[in-house]
């Protein structure tokens, strides 16, 4: 086979290639697009009948055709930001022990069950929280209760995610540092923690947009309580998927379109985290790039 058809076929595979990612990532985009534009479309009928008060109100009655979701968002938010609180340190923990001071024998083992972890089905943590957190912990059904669960489920990926950021650092800057005396915890400090910084904040953010849409798990466990804002974590709340899940079915006319835009209100939140999330990201590499 001469030299001029391998190029031309290696061309013509390059521009095969090209066209097959252009296709997929438009693919993504559009369905995105449908998503934004159908939820919206069937969510505008009670935006537009409540205007503001949708998002302002505390008064949800479905009879009285009275809709206000703040409760519901105050309650994603509160056992997200609860779930972070016990996760994180916990994750950044195990995965600085995996990465730094495991022995290889118990390396492994701690990463397959830490996988195991990941793929448990969330109704189980459900029933979990329900029969023993809730009972025998005497913790109820609550807003803590619930960000316990949600800590248990997003702590799997988070450390995942950060052990494979901290994995990235340089041999050559942890052995430089040890040459210069440092314990070890001043070498995570001084060189896994700065170079990992932007991936373990991305990690960070991924648990939280994990933790804001989990449903079943968080619909067994936080109590239901319609209207309730508190920063009693011992109190009964409600979440915005939860809510979803438990009303959808007896729904119909405003209702249904009520919990759609809570489902919309929800898809902004996590945009918006995510959003937040890559913006940081990209700060701390061109800060680490020194531009």
């Amino acid at each position: 086979m001469q030299l001029s058809e391998l190029h031309a076929r290696s061309q013509h595979a390059d521009r095969a290639f090209r066209v097959l990612a252009v296709v997929a990532a438009t693919t993504v985009l559009v369905v995105l697009a449908l998503i934004t534009v159908t939820m919206s479309k069937r969510a505008w009928p009670v935006l537009e009948h409540m205007g503001l008060d949708f998002f302002t109100s505390s008064r949800w009655s479905a009879p009285e055709g009275i809709y206000g979701a703040l409760p519901f968002i105050f309650g994603t938010l509160f056992t997200a930001t609860i779930a972070l609180a016990l996760a994180v340190p916990v994750s950044l923990g195990v995965a600085l022990f995996i990465t730094q001071v495991a022995p290889p024998w118990l390396k492994k083992p701690m990463v397959y069950l830490l996988d195991l972890l990941a793929v448990v089905p969330s109704v189980v943590f459900g029933l979990w929280g329900v029969l023993v957190l809730s009972q025998h912990f005497g913790l109820g059904r609550s807003f803590l209760t619930a960000g316990i669960i949600l800590a248990v489920m997003i702590t799997p990926i988070i450390t995942s995610l950060s052990r494979e950021v901290i994995e990235t650092t340089p041999q050559t800057d942890k052995e430089a540092a040890l040459a210069l005396g440092a314990t070890r915890w001043e070498m995570i400090g001084a060189s896994v923690l700065p170079h990992s910084k932007g991936g373990l904040v991305g990690a960070v953010m991924l648990g939280l947009g994990r933790a804001l849409g989990e449903t079943i798990a968080a619909a067994l466990v936080i109590g239901s309580a319609l209207g309730q804002i508190t920063l009693d974590p011992y109190a009964s709340g409600n979440s915005m998927p939860a809510v979803i899940a438990n009303e959808f079915g007896e729904s119909d006319g405003m209702h249904k379109s009520a919990l759609i835009a809570l489902a919309v209100t929800l898809f902004v939140i996590t945009i918006i985290v995510n959003l937040v999330a890559t913006a940081i990201v990209q700060r701390s590499m061109r800060r680490s790039r020194g531009t």
